[in-house]
């Protein structure tokens, strides 16, 4: 199989439907080898009997957390590539394309890039988007020699194989710095792509936490940042 379109869920079933049509959409048109798995992290909302009868594949990650849930469905995946995003609909998978096209082309990680590609009105906070997100990727890129612009974009791929030999194991949201830092060091082939962020369509608030996740990014950030 080519390509696994995985999504970490824990309650999202107000959105898992949007996310697990728009990939199978891709799928379809794209013509392309696959399967959509859902990581889920231990909801209790119906979200994974509503993913199972949508055809999704669905796995149940131990560890809790972002990054728990993301080493969970790659560990399972059964596709050669993974594309990896939020169950909130924030992204579209129907813009998987080049993320693909990329990893064919021999990259190892395809990171997406909102500050190329837009946001829709509302769809980040002003702090995140002005002082959060850019300082913590300034900080990744001095960490990991990288020129990655956007550090926190949660549409990003990644060839299987490759990326297992890393060992990146962080169990929350700091899960997304360490991939790229850890695959920058190791001399993995990162290319970037421009991606449009949309608006959360939950009612919820987000799971992002961002005095602690923020914290928890840039622990991890130190701690590699003189790692060879």
């Amino acid at each position: 199989m080519e390509l696994t379109i995985l999504m970490p869920c824990l309650n999202e079933i107000q959105t898992i439907a949007q996310c697990i049509n728009e990939a199978k959409d891709f799928l379809t048109h794209s013509g392309v080898e696959g399967e959509v798995l859902v990581s889920d992290n231990g909801s209790t909302d119906g979200s994974v009997e509503l993913a199972l009868s949508l055809g999704a594949r669905v796995v149940h990650a131990d560890i809790r957390g972002y990054g728990g849930a993301l080493q969970a469905g790659i560990d399972a995946a059964k596709g050669r590539y993974v594309i990896m995003a939020d169950s909130d609909a924030s992204y579209d998978f129907g813009e998987s394309g080049e993320f693909l096209r990329y990893l064919r082309e021999g990259a190892d990680m395809v990171i997406g890039s909102r500050y190329s590609g837009g946001f829709e009105k509302g769809a980040m906070p002003f702090s995140h988007r002005y002082i959060g997100v850019p300082v913590l990727s300034f900080l990744g890129r001095i960490a990991s020699g990288s020129a990655v612009k956007d550090f926190h974009c949660g549409l990003r791929a990644v060839n299987r194989e490759r990326f297992l030999t890393l060992g990146a194991h962080a169990s929350g949201m700091e899960y997304a710095s360490e991939m790229i830092i850890l695959a920058a060091k190791a001399g993995h082939i990162i290319r970037q792509t421009p991606v449009h962020l949309r608006c959360d369509r939950r009612d919820k608030p987000p799971h992002l936490r961002t005095i602690p996740d923020g914290f928890r990014h840039l622990k991890l950030i130190f701690s590699l940042a003189f790692r060879n």
